[in-house]
């Protein structure tokens, strides 16, 4: 067994390795929410009623997609425990067995939604016409599933090698393109004759093809994609299959669970009035936006937790862990504090509305109380998972978010009268939780000694 020639990011570790690979991965997850942030302001300042619309579509949208993706985190968990391992030669056939699982997930997912997205959102019974006016929307963001899952297999297998980089330009272009066609179909007039929110879920479709196309031509003309497998047929490998569906399967458990969670909380708001829906959207969309920095820090420290527990080097692990713990904390108060100083700059932002503006305000000032916690717990379960450590991760998340945090969001914000404000008191208590519980986990798991490693799956050299 040998690994591929010159891979000096297979013994990256420390602050530096951290920060360097964070960097372009935060930029990337940034540029993912940046798409949603544009569609949000775009369709928001078309129209409340539209906005409402597409919140409601993408409460939907979003947990099939993160569920989805979850399946695939085991693409880059495993291949970064390759690379720790001294066998970065297979990773090619890593990426070749991602990208078919990814497409069975991507039709799945897209024909499940187009069929059954519909009468999902007519089942909650919300406020009149609501329903009605997402599901078409609901049904353009089901196509536009395919590309993007197809694409987030390659993007995962780049940031295991260290090649965040090429995929963050490819992000952003795709947002240039997001941008133009949303400024083009959104207002109406347009030679598609559509307009509004289904205006900007085929901007999203747009830019989500493009990105596909873009991360094909990266892989396919890198240097080194041949040293690493990328154009030789994957050996017939069920134990390597099976290993890199189990992570996946813990992942997509925890992202379903989440994201259930939080789409719960766009019915209950559809349960207190259209306003509370805008208002959520807002809430939610921002607080996404901000997830992403937490959410590219933990994909960098699960990285290098990765490659240190491939490695079995300890000290190497518990040292990713905590440089990822420590940055997290760092920015994230930062983050927050800049949110609580100007939540009317940021309301004023999405909607024209007073009553949106009023409300969007409030929820700003307490939403800056979770930030921290989320993306605490974000860092430890992924960390968690890229030490192979899967169940736990997901059990957690379920008692977190679907036990507490699910119940309490139903009696404050709609039983209590509290509407988003008591919403929001529900993910403050259920992150906090979630983000005790992990960090705990990996620090317990930390004190005790690592198993031998694995052997190897296939026999390339």
């Amino acid at each position: 067994m040998g690994q591929a020639p010159d891979h000096p990011q297979a013994a990256g570790s420390g602050l530096r390795a951290l920060v360097t690979l964070a960097a372009p991965v935060v930029a990337s997850r940034l540029g993912i929410m940046a798409m949603g942030l544009v569609d949000t302001i775009v369709v928001g300042r078309h129209s409340s009623a539209d906005l409402g619309y597409h919140a409601l579509a993408w409460a939907v949208t979003g947990v099939v997609l993160t569920t989805a993706l979850g399946l695939l985190h085991g693409v880059q968990v495993m291949t970064s425990q390759a690379i720790g391992e001294g066998r970065a030669a297979d990773t090619g056939a890593i990426l070749r067995r991602g990208l078919v699982y990814a497409l069975w997930i991507a039709v799945a997912c897209a024909s499940f939604l187009a069929l059954a997205g519909g009468p999902i959102l007519t089942a909650f019974h919300m406020a009149p016409g609501l329903a009605e006016g997402a599901t078409p929307v609901l049904q353009v963001q089901a196509v536009s599933l395919i590309p993007i899952i197809i694409a987030d297999a390659g993007l995962f297998w780049l940031e295991a090698h260290g090649r965040a980089l090429p995929g963050t330009i490819a992000m952003w272009l795709a947002n240039i393109i997001n941008l133009a066609v949303n400024l083009w179909l959104v207002p109406g007039g347009n030679l598609l004759g559509v307009e509004g929110a289904v205006a900007s879920a085929w901007a999203t479709f747009a830019s989500r093809g493009f990105l596909l196309i873009a991360l094909a031509i990266i892989i396919i003309r890198w240097d080194k994609a041949r040293a690493y497998g990328v154009f030789t047929r994957a050996p017939d490998d069920p134990a390597a299959a099976q290993a890199m569906r189990r992570v996946g399967y813990g992942a997509a458990g925890s992202y379903f669970i989440e994201s259930l969670a939080f789409s719960a909380m766009a019915v209950f708001a559809g349960w207190i009035s259209a306003t509370a829906v805008a208002v959520w959207a807002v809430v939610i969309n921002v607080a996404a936006l901000i997830f992403m920095v937490p959410l590219g820090l933990s994909v960098a420290t699960s990285v290098l937790v990765g490659r240190a527990y491939g490695a079995r080097d300890r000290a190497a692990m518990l040292a990713s862990a905590g440089q990822g713990f420590a940055l997290t904390t760092v920015l994230l108060l930062l983050v927050s504090a800049g949110v609580w100083l100007v939540p009317d700059l940021i309301a004023s932002a999405y909607s024209r509305d007073p009553a949106v503006i009023a409300g969007i305000a409030s929820a700003m000032i307490l939403s800056s109380l979770f930030f921290l916690a989320d993306g605490l717990q974000v860092v430890g379960a992924q960390s968690l998972r890229a030490r192979s450590d899967i169940v736990v991760p997901t059990a957690t998340h379920m008692f977190s978010y679907v036990v507490v945090m699910m119940p309490l969001a139903w009696w404050l914000g709609v039983k209590s009268g509290g509407g988003v404000d008591g919403l929001i008191w529900a993910i403050i208590a259920a992150s906090l939780l979630s983000a005790l519980l992990l960090s705990g986990r990996f620090i317990l798991l930390g004190r005790r000694p690592l198993p031998p490693p694995a052997e190897p799956a296939s026999p390339l050299a």
